[in-house]
């Protein structure tokens, strides 16, 4: 092989070598697995992502609960990343992250105030990137209005989930409630009754929450509120508030995309979701899940006409 070639191979390895040390190895979705120590926890999701603009990488979290929010304290330093959550004060240790990358998957702990609270295990989320199907089936009743068959309570608080008048009802906070049916993609019908002051939401897969709330007007951001895909996707469109009324909700998810209809009004269009929301059930977003209605909030709330259509084979 002549020199100069040899030569221009080894200046472009090593501008190869040089622009892969330069790049994130952290870059993009994560989905996590946190794994309690010392003590009979259930594993449960968080979810990370790390996005680089113009040279300067940003990263968010989803924790267990709640929103997801920014992170400005991370360090990434080849295959290994460390981590600050922003949210600690006198009575909330510091949590810290360090975590390995291995090809496509992670590996590492979260602290509490120095201590090893849990073992992390996480992967690269899938893109889910699906077209809708050409035809869909005709509604399907997935709760029939006499009983709770299909249904069943999540966790060890007390079910206070009960069938009223044809009505599913919580008659107050206990209990979160999921479908014993798994579904991928769907379009689901949902009729509600939200009370004053009152905060539920519906899983959709058992990992994206669409919030129902009518608390104080401005108790929530667009971002938080009713028909928000919670901490991700706000409506684009304001709804008139109605509590105490009967609403629907009709909701169509393909992979990744969400369509919402409020009222027959649409007010989500075709927005992706990029992960799980506070409360999923898990973090494996490749595979199916159910539907789940949030139940450990506030009691008062009714629903009713739960259909759902699936892609037609």
């Amino acid at each position: 092989m002549p020199r100069v070639l040899v030569t221009a191979l080894l200046f472009a390895v090593c501008l190869s070598s040089a622009d892969a040390q330069k790049g994130n190895a952290f870059a993009g979705r994560w989905d996590i697995e946190v794994s309690p120590a010392g003590r009979n926890a259930a594993i449960y999701p968080d979810w990370m992502e790390i996005t680089e603009r113009d040279g300067v990488a940003s990263m968010r979290i989803q924790p267990r609960g709640g929103g997801v929010f920014p992170v400005t304290q991370f360090q990434v330093s080849g295959t290994h990343l460390s981590v600050t959550w922003p949210h600690h004060d006198a009575k909330a240790p510091v949590i810290t992250w360090d975590l390995d990358r291995t090809e496509d998957r992670l590996a590492g702990t979260e602290k509490r105030g120095g201590t090893i609270a849990a073992y992390l295990a996480g992967m690269r989320a899938p893109a889910l990137d699906r077209k809708p199907p050409a035809a869909w089936t005709d509604p399907q009743p997935i709760f029939n209005g006499k009983d709770l068959s299909g249904w069943e309570p999540i966790g060890t608080a007390k079910n206070n989930w009960t069938v009223k008048d044809g009505d599913l009802v919580n008659q107050a906070a206990g209990a979160n409630l999921k479908t014993s049916r798994p579904f991928n993609d769907f379009k689901l019908h949902v009729e509600f009754n939200c009370p004053g002051e009152g905060n539920s939401g519906i899983y959709l897969r058992g990992r994206y929450e669409v919030q129902i709330e009518y608390q104080a007007v401005d108790a929530n951001d667009p971002l938080h509120g009713m028909g928000s895909i919670y901490g991700f996707v706000a409506p684009t469109v304001n709804v008139q508030r109605k509590p105490d009324t009967w609403e629907t909700f009709d909701i169509t998810l393909v992979g990744r995309r969400v369509n919402v209809f409020r009222n027959r009004i649409k007010t989500i269009d075709n927005q992706e979701i990029p992960g799980p929301t506070g409360g999923a059930l898990d973090a494996n977003e490749s595979e199916p899940g159910p539907f789940y209605i949030q139940g450990d909030h506030t009691g008062g709330l009714r629903f009713r006409n739960i259909t759902v259509q699936l892609p037609k084979r």
